[in-house]
């Protein structure tokens, strides 16, 4: 895969040339590649260079400009005075009123449409950076965001401006408006949000979509999109009243993405719900690929900043491919990602060879993602991890052991109400000495008292105090690691919500 060509912004042919000349030259170089695909990758990539000026952060922090900043705040407040994303009312009738209106944007493009319980976020990254190393402009939509909402919609590997953001609510507002009147129920946070990000992949253009599912799958805003490719990430017990009580009760709801002759790529799975997601595909006639079978990770070794890998691809082995993320799930994750963009390539299918792997492994070389064992703070080190389920926790809880060397490990829960807090704590009480309970400035925030009781029970009165203010929080459980001294080892695990860990991430300085 050749690279776009340098030029010297000072020589005549450098910024302000031609874009139909540098169209052309792209094309020119990728003489090894397949002529429709090349000239796929060079229109996106010459779109790049007009109008993307480098990456943003993963994060992005207030806009600067205060006039921009006020802007933003009024789209938000109006976003937030429409029901908020837990409540829900199961149907897509809304969406696809406003997609009807917008000239549906979301079939301007392909997509990968990602589900599950946990993991989907990283493995949206991950196939971004997958499909953006082989030239291909991408739009990412995922959710919830960890600071600020213009991270739920991407382009090109970055949240997309507060400026962009904006200028996407106005142009849709008035199709938002007129959906709200013809429909029962106003259009939700969630709803305005899908059709914006829609909106703003169609205008860009992208060449593919990476779609993550807010809840579900079948009723979920963003299915409305006929995936090419079908992910399900592992399925466990979460949002249980809403989608069911077991994995294949669960499992019937996220089966709703996979669409008629589609490719699934399928996690491990609970036995129940992989039954259920192999039953859809049949019905659908949908080509299925499973991790441990057609795909997986054979090996994996700890490594300074992240991980050492070897995946199995549907074409092949992928050897030392470096992953600068913590844990045994992010390499599962890892394989997932790869065979989602095997599929979409027609690998397995069209061809059998694998995809050009000194490409792969920059790709995975580049991922983050905020949020997921993030380190912010050294001496003592503070490490941010978004888990709000018991599968999630466990997760964490086995990655942190495997990773860190803490002889002390203090944790700060804030938690969400309507999650399984109980067992969420059951998951951390090995590995934590301590425990600072608190609470997020969401209405969804569990009360640090009522968490406080609950936490009591798992890990005994010494060991559990209650800081309601999160900065509080923050500072007992520092003092608390620093007490065996400077050089004793003593960290602290930030946990237990999203909101937990975006407001932590301000409070410590990160955006």
């Amino acid at each position: 895969m050749s690279d776009l060509p340098p030029h010297d912004s000072s020589a005549p042919d450098g910024p302000e040339r031609d874009p139909l000349g540098l169209f052309e030259e792209i094309v020119e170089a990728e003489t090894d590649r397949d002529p429709d695909l090349a000239v796929i990758a060079a229109g996106s990539r010459t779109l790049r260079t007009q109008g993307h000026d480098g990456r943003q952060a993963d994060v992005p922090a207030r806009p600067a400009d205060p006039e921009v900043d006020k802007a933003l705040r009024e789209v938000e407040t109006e976003l937030a005075g429409r029901w908020g994303e837990t409540k829900l009312e199961p149907s897509v009738d809304r969406i696809a009123a406003l997609m009807d209106v917008l000239g549906d944007p979301q079939r301007a493009y392909p997509s990968i449409h990602i589900t599950g319980t946990n993991g989907k976020t990283s493995t949206a990254r991950m196939i971004e950076a997958l499909l953006s190393s082989f030239d291909l402009r991408t739009g990412r939509y995922t959710s919830p965001h960890v600071q600020s909402v213009t991270e739920r919609i991407s382009l090109d590997g970055a949240p997309i401006s507060a400026e962009r953001f904006i200028e996407t609510y106005n142009d849709i507002k008035p199709y938002i408006e007129m959906v709200d009147g013809q429909q029962e129920y106003r259009l939700s946070f969630f709803e305005v949000l899908t059709g914006m990000a829609y909106a703003a992949f169609a205008d860009a253009p992208v060449d593919v979509a990476v779609v993550e599912v807010g809840m579900g799958g079948s009723w979920d805003a963003t299915n409305v999109i006929d995936g090419d490719v079908a992910v399900v990430t592992p399925i466990d017990l979460d949002h249980t009243d809403r989608l069911g009580e077991t994995p294949g009760e669960i499992a019937v709801e996220k089966a709703g993405i996979v669409k008629q002759d589609s490719t699934v790529i399928l996690a491990q799975q609970p036995v129940d719900a992989a039954q259920v997601l192999l039953k859809k595909a049949v019905e659908v006639n949908a080509t299925v690929a499973r991790e441990g079978l057609e795909f997986g990770v054979v090996a994996r070794h700890v490594a300074v900043g992240g991980q050492l890998l070897t995946l199995r691809g549907l074409g092949g082995e992928y050897e030392e491919v470096f992953l600068p993320l913590h844990g045994a799930y992010q390499a599962h994750n890892a394989a997932v990602a790869l065979a989602a963009v095997e599929a979409f390539f027609g690998v397995g299918a069209a061809h059998a060879e694998r995809l050009d792997i000194d490409t792969v492994r920059k790709a995975f070389a580049s991922v983050t993602s905020p949020g997921r064992l993030e380190i912010v703070r050294r001496s003592p080190t503070v490490v941010l991890d978004a888990a709000h389920n018991p599968a999630g926790a466990r997760a964490t809880a086995e990655a942190v052991s495997e990773v860190f060397d803490f002889s002390r490990l203090i944790g700060v829960v804030g938690a969400s109400g309507d999650k399984n807090v109980r067992e969420l704590l059951e998951a951390f009480e090995p590995i934590f000495a301590e425990v600072v309970v608190t609470q997020n400035s969401s209405h969804r925030a569990m009360d640090a008292d009522e968490l406080a009781g609950i936490a009591v029970e798992v890990f005994g009165d010494d060991r559990v105090q209650v800081e309601p203010r999160l900065d509080d929080a923050l500072e007992a459980a520092i003092t608390l690691a620093e007490e065996e001294g400077e050089y004793a080892g003593g960290g602290v695990l930030v946990t237990g919500s999203v909101i937990t860990v975006g407001e932590a991430r301000l409070l410590l300085g990160r955006g």
